[in-house]
C-alpha cells in the first residue's frame, strides 16, 4: 500500500500506510496517523488513497502543508514527494494501492441423471425433474432451483440461480406429441365440420 515515512529528528522512524481511502493526519485523537508535534493542527490534512493514486488535501492547518518550500492545498502525490506539514518532513515512498478481488471457484454441479423417457433429474433435488434451463449458461433446474420475478400486468419472469439471466421453460416430447395429436384431432374434427359428408 502507499506509505509517507518521517525524516524530522522530532519524530523518528514513524512511517504513514496508508488504507484505501481518507486517512486523517494531526494532532487530535481521532485522527487516523496522530503526530504530536506543535507545528502540527489538530486536523492537518488528508491524505486520499484510491485506484488513481494519493491525493494530499490540506485541512487549512495553521502552519501549511507544502511541497518542497511550495504552500499546497491540493496535491496528487508522487513517489519521491518531500513535503513538510508545519516544521515536520516526509518522503513519498509509494503512492500504490494494492485492490485486490478475490477469485470465487463456483463448484461444478454434477451431470443431471436422466430417465427413460428422455427427461432429466435435477442436480440439487434429485426426486424432481427438470422443468427450466438458463438461455445465459445452460443451466438446467426444476421449478423450486428457479428464481421468480413477478410483474405488474406482465408474466413471470423466471430467472437463474447461478447467473441470473432468463430461463425458458423445457417442453418434453411427450407434450409435444400431446400438443400434435390434439392439433391433429381439431383440425379433423373442423374437416368433418366444414367439410361436409363423405358421399356415398
Amino acid at each position: 500500500m502507499a506509505r509517507l515515512v518521517i525524516t524530522s529528528t522530532e519524530v523518528p522512524g514513524a512511517t504513514l500506510e496508508l488504507r484505501l481511502g481518507v486517512n486523517r493526519v494531526g494532532r487530535a485523537p481521532d485522527c487516523d496517523f496522530i503526530i504530536p508535534h506543535p507545528t502540527i493542527s489538530s486536523h492537518h490534512c488528508e491524505l486520499i488513497l484510491s485506484a488513481d493514486g494519493v491525493l494530499l488535501r490540506d485541512c487549512d492547518s495553521t502552519n501549511g502543508s507544502f511541497l518542497g518550500e511550495q504552500p499546497i492545498k491540493d496535491l496528487w502525490l508522487e513517489p519521491g514527494h518531500e513535503l513538510r506539514f508545519g516544521d515536520i518532513k516526509l518522503r513519498v515512498e509509494t503512492t500504490d494501492a494494492h485492490i485486490a478481488i478475490p477469485k470465487i471457484e463456483r463448484e461444478i454441479p454434477p451431470a443431471p441423471v436422466q430417465l427413460e423417457d428422455g427427461s432429466f433429474l435435477c442436480v440439487r433435488h434429485p426426486d424432481t425433474r427438470v422443468t427450466f434451463q438458463c438461455t445465459n449458461c445452460n443451466e438446467t433446474m426444476c421449478t423450486a432451483c428457479v428464481h421468480v420475478m413477478r410483474r405488474q400486468g406482465g408474466k413471470a419472469l423466471y430467472l437463474c440461480p447461478i447467473c441470473s439471466h432468463k430461463c425458458e421453460p423445457i417442453v418434453s416430447d411427450d407434450k409435444i406429441k400431446k400438443k400434435k395429436s390434439f392439433l391433429g384431432l381439431l383440425e379433423e374434427t373442423v374437416r368433418l365440420r366444414f367439410g361436409g359428408r363423405p358421399k356415398r
